[in-house]
């Protein structure tokens, strides 16, 4: 099955939104008058991260994007920290007449809907951490992140795209040829090639450290907030999702086995049940 037969179910359309002067790329669907989601990616993703979770969230008024700098969005020539992510994403709510909602952020896109949650409480229903970053700065898997992405960004091969797709993966064959395609595309672009230092920016130390999200920062999240981890996440183990779970009060750990860094991909069906849940109690 493909990105597009798994979305078409559902009625969607693909648009670009002025955000703050930044034409950013979102996928809308589901239910316009329904509370709003939105699905933020990692660190040098795109919305078709979840492609398996649109139409399972039909009932809600929902939005995949491409987070600043990454995918087809624009691309500002400036190292990218955490308050230039959530900037973007408030201007993007706000182009498109959304006060507040559930955010669901994978990776680097948790780490941006945490410090939303925790600056702009007001527009934050909801908050799923997948295998969210943020909270620690591991040099070997910054390197790791840095590396692989730089090589497949350099290189024609596709090859090295795969691998970087494979790595996030518990099974290789969750990195569908379709996947693979679609980021060297995205990898290949030109203005995506001069840029990638720039969304790489947080691989760096000094950066990362003054952007962490440590425990008295996450110790301010008050809103319901699901923890979701892959036991064979290549970028966090375990004890990571656990003081993640532990700094903020009330919150919810799922653990899903053989699952590696996406888990609303991998296991896609485990993931929206949780999700479908958890938004539905947040939502009342």
């Amino acid at each position: 099955m493909t990105i597009w037969t798994e979305i078409s179910p559902t009625p969607f359309r693909v648009e670009y939104v002025d955000a703050g002067q930044v034409p950013t790329r979102a996928l809308r669907a589901g239910d316009p008058t329904a509370q709003a989601v939105v699905f933020l990616h990692g660190t040098s993703g795109h919305l078709e991260a979840f492609a398996r979770n649109i139409t399972a969230h039909a009932a809600y008024d929902l939005h995949a994007i491409d987070m600043l700098g990454h995918g087809y969005t624009g691309k500002p020539d400036k190292p990218y920290e955490i308050a230039d992510y959530v900037t973007h994403l408030l201007d993007y709510l706000d182009a498109v007449g959304v006060d507040s909602v559930h955010i669901v952020g994978e990776s680097l896109g948790g780490w941006v809907g945490a410090r939303a949650a925790i600056e702009h409480p007001e527009r934050v229903r909801s908050l799923q951490l997948l295998c969210s970053g943020g909270t620690v700065a591991n040099p070997e898997v910054m390197e790791r992140i840095r590396t692989s992405t730089k090589k497949a960004v350099t290189s024609d091969d596709i090859d090295l795209t795969r691998k970087r797709m494979r790595l996030l993966m518990a099974d290789d064959a969750s990195a569908t040829e379709e996947l693979v395609e679609v980021r060297h595309a995205i990898y290949h672009a030109p203005e995506f090639v001069a840029g990638v230092d720039n969304l790489l920016s947080l691989q760096d130390m000094e950066r990362r450290q003054r952007n962490l999200l440590r425990p008295e920062h996450l110790a301010r999240i008050t809103q319901p907030t699901l923890v979701v981890w892959g036991r064979q996440n290549p970028f966090g183990e375990v004890p990571e999702a656990t003081a993640l779970h532990q700094a903020i009060s009330g919150s919810r750990l799922e653990l899903l086995e053989d699952c590696g860094h996406w888990p609303q991909h991998e296991q896609a069906e485990r993931y929206n049940a949780l999700s479908l849940d958890f938004i539905g109690k947040a939502a009342g």
